[in-house]
């Protein structure tokens, strides 16, 4: 009876202890051991990157609209909103079209318009700008950014050869939603929003005949011609002095008179139209001048604040 006494009293010794160590809250835990290989894993993680957003590929046909029949034929084809894009791809109107006049047509036409933009979808020069207008004499178009982002582009007619469009930076002076030209009283211009105020050249909605046709100013169709006008800014005033100027419009780019209308090569090469590296460095130049222009940096109000606070 001793000897068992004995063995259980030494049982429960032994399962206390035990208990007592499992217990003990600073029980010392061995840490995994690491591979050489897992811990440069460790310290140089793979990110999976997003795959890139490639812009889609678009094939181009050309029409030569030999025969009115053909031209009537087309304007039955296509379903407004495609037959739209269509003709501002050829910087043109549907009044305007006419026979041995080839056009240029995608294949496929998407219901995207900003995929056959010639501009690109940002344009990081710009970034440090709210608002600019480009308008490219090259292709014919413009394209309004935000910030560098591209938020809509169209086609446009510039001054015709004899009445050329200037290039250079100049700023969203005035506007009206009906002005009368100033060379043929007979011209109403809608929408219209002058961006050179001396020489009277602004943008303005008028006929597109796919080519460029004007006296110097820029034309537009009427819808983004009403864009630009609630879009962009007018200068601001004090004393018939500019305080604060508008909205930049950036021209720039050669329309070549004497070869083929630069969109029909889009058959051969869809990125034909795109911008050129040389475009985008004049871009450069015209922000390096908007950034030394002290007015596009304050305004009237701001001006009146600080007064207010000088005087407090």
């Amino acid at each position: 009876m001793k000897s068992f006494n004995k063995i259980r009293n030494s049982f429960l010794y032994i399962f206390s202890s035990v208990m007592l160590i499992a217990c003990n809250s600073n029980t010392q835990v061995t840490a995994p051991q690491v591979s050489k290989e897992d811990h440069l894993a460790m310290r140089n993680p793979v990110i999976k990157k997003e795959p890139k957003t490639f812009r889609k590929e678009i094939k181009y046909i050309i029409d030569t609209l030999d025969t009115r029949k053909k031209i009537d034929s087309l304007l039955n084809a296509y379903p407004e909103d495609q037959l739209k894009t269509i003709l501002a791809l050829n910087r043109i109107e549907k009044a305007n079209l006419r026979p041995e006049r080839p056009i240029v047509i995608p294949d496929c036409v998407s219901e995207d318009f900003n995929a056959y933009s010639p501009f690109p979808e940002t344009v990081e020069t710009i970034k440090c700008i709210p608002k600019t207008v480009l308008i490219n004499q090259r292709v014919q178009a413009f394209g309004l950014y935000e910030n560098g982002e591209l938020v809509k582009w169209g086609p446009v007619s510039t001054g015709k050869k004899s009445t050329p469009t200037p290039n250079g930076l100049n700023y969203g002076n005035y506007k009206a939603k009906r002005k009368i030209s100033t060379v043929d009283p007979s011209w109403v211009l809608p929408y219209y929003f002058n961006f050179m105020n001396m020489e009277g050249v602004g943008v303005h909605q008028y006929s597109l005949p796919g080519y460029p046709a004007s006296h110097g100013c820029v034309r537009l169709y009427m819808d983004d011609a009403k864009y630009i006008f609630d879009w962009a800014s007018m200068w601001e005033l004090e004393n018939s002095k500019i305080e604060k100027n508008g909205t930049p419009f950036m021209v720039f780019g050669e329309y070549d008179h004497s070869a083929d209308k630069p969109w029909l090569n889009l058959s051969q090469n869809m990125r034909a139209n795109d911008l050129t590296q040389e475009e985008l460095d004049t871009l450069k130049e015209y922000v390096e001048n908007y950034q030394s222009d002290p007015r596009n940096f304050h305004n009237i109000a701001s001006k009146k604040k600080e007064a207010e606070l000088a005087q407090a």
